[in-house]
């Protein structure tokens, strides 16, 4: 060790090693903020059909406007990730969401009868969505930064339970909120939520103290390789993109699905689409552990594929032999737990392969991919309806399932490739 290197390590700030967990904290409390307006809102559909007086079309086009501000978005949040670190992505991103929602709350509401001009309400959606696809990246670039590789698996599927844990506070909250308050409220705690979040990420979130000295190790070997040139990242990318299609089927006309052929009541519908969320959040954290343990990631995700084509299966034939509304509601939590467990393992293999220096660019390929699915699901479920129905809608579902599964069960990477 030369004398600069002495004189540099003071410079360095001392951070306990329990801090990664306040960072994981904020993270997952950044995302479930965001997640409780991206998955919460398709929860009001049946009200916000009526409210803005939509038809199905034209509602499943509103469901899908912010997954589309989030598809544009992932891949240039995700590299200006990489180049200017965590905490300045992330609160842009939050009191970004949270000035558009405000915004939104102001312009983008039916009030005393009047119906706002439908492009505000899109506009203000694909907007959330733009700013929102911050989020992703940067919280999981900082979990790749602040963890070993043989903790990321866990740490990865607790950020990626900020997914569902938005969306069962969501289907909780938002549903009761619309019908009662109005979207002016819906638009309101969204916002107010962000911006307790951003809060949190301002005060515990910034470069692990290794950052430095990581970097000036990369400068003197070059740049990793970018995971825009891999072609086995970009085989997991669509992999994760074509295994979300059916998640987002569920999540995005699951309440249309259950209130319009399994009759089933609105109170009903909220309970089953919050025990999918928050099972799901349960799966995630064990599937993180266990395929820790195991180093058996990408087995995982094609058991994962298997079920979840089988699930979907069986809820097609159960549309077509129409039983009654309780048999639908177990099928669809069941079908919706399952495609929802995985995303954590998938996270982490994914950049575990592209090295905690390009994860904020691999994350947004991946995220690129899935919300191009979300706003293409939505668009298409209803003209699948109008062929033939949910036996369709849920067949085509399980033929995405199996389909993801070659895609996300490639060869295992050499250790060579593992950095970071």
């Amino acid at each position: 060790m030369n004398s600069s290197d002495c004189l540099s390590l003071p410079e360095l700030p001392v951070t306990p090693p329990s801090h990664r967990w306040k960072v994981l904290a904020a993270g997952v409390l950044a995302n479930a903020a965001f997640s409780t307006a991206f998955s919460g809102i398709p929860m009001t559909a049946v009200m916000m059909r009526s409210s803005y007086q939509l038809d199905t079309s034209t509602l499943g086009l509103m469901l899908g406007l912010m997954g589309l501000g989030i598809a544009l978005s992932e891949l240039p949040w995700g590299l200006l990730t990489d180049r200017w670190g965590d905490r300045p992505v992330l609160l842009t991103g939050l009191i970004g969401t949270a000035l558009a929602l405000a915004a939104m709350a102001v312009w983008a509401t039916p009030e005393a009868g009047q119906v706002p001009g439908l492009q505000w309400l899109a506009g203000g959606l694909v907007l959330v969505g733009l700013l929102g696809g911050s989020l992703n990246g940067a919280s999981g670039r900082a979990v790749m930064t602040w963890f070993a590789d043989g903790e990321r698996g866990l740490a990865m599927s607790i950020r990626q339970t900020a997914v569902p844990l938005g969306g069962a506070i969501g289907a909780l909250l938002l549903p009761a909120l619309a019908l009662h308050g109005g979207f002016v409220a819906v638009f309101a705690v969204l916002a107010s939520i962000c911006l307790l979040s951003a809060l949190l990420a301002a005060a515990w979130v910034h470069e692990p103290p290794h950052a430095a000295l990581h970097a000036q190790r990369q400068l003197a070997t070059g740049p990793s390789p970018s995971p825009l040139r891999d072609a086995r990242a970009w085989r997991s990318v669509a992999g994760i993109g074509m295994l979300c299609a059916p998640q987002f089927a569920v999540l995005s006309f699951g309440t249309v699905f259950l209130h319009d052929f399994a009759q089933a009541e609105l109170e009903r519908v909220s309970a089953v689409m919050a025990v999918v969320q928050c099972a799901a959040m349960a799966m995630r954290i064990w599937s993180g552990r266990w395929t820790d343990r195991h180093r058996n990631r990408q087995s995982y995700l094609s058991a994962c594929s298997w079920l979840s084509m089988l699930l979907f299966a069986a809820l097609a034939t159960a549309c077509w032999i129409a039983p009654g509304p309780l048999l639908l509601l177990v099928l669809t939590a069941g079908a919706g737990i399952c495609v929802s467990a995985w995303h954590g393992v998938a996270y982490a293999e994914l950049a575990t392969l592209a090295g905690a220096g390009r994860a904020g660019t691999a994350l947004g390929m991946a995220n690129t991919s899935v919300f191009i699915v979300c706003f293409a699901v939505p668009m298409t479920i209803p003209h699948l309806l109008s062929l033939q129905g949910w036996v369709l809608v849920w067949s085509a579902c399980a033929l995405c399932a199996v389909g993801a599964r070659p895609l996300l069960a490639a060869p295992q990477q050499s250790a060579a490739r593992i950095r970071g």
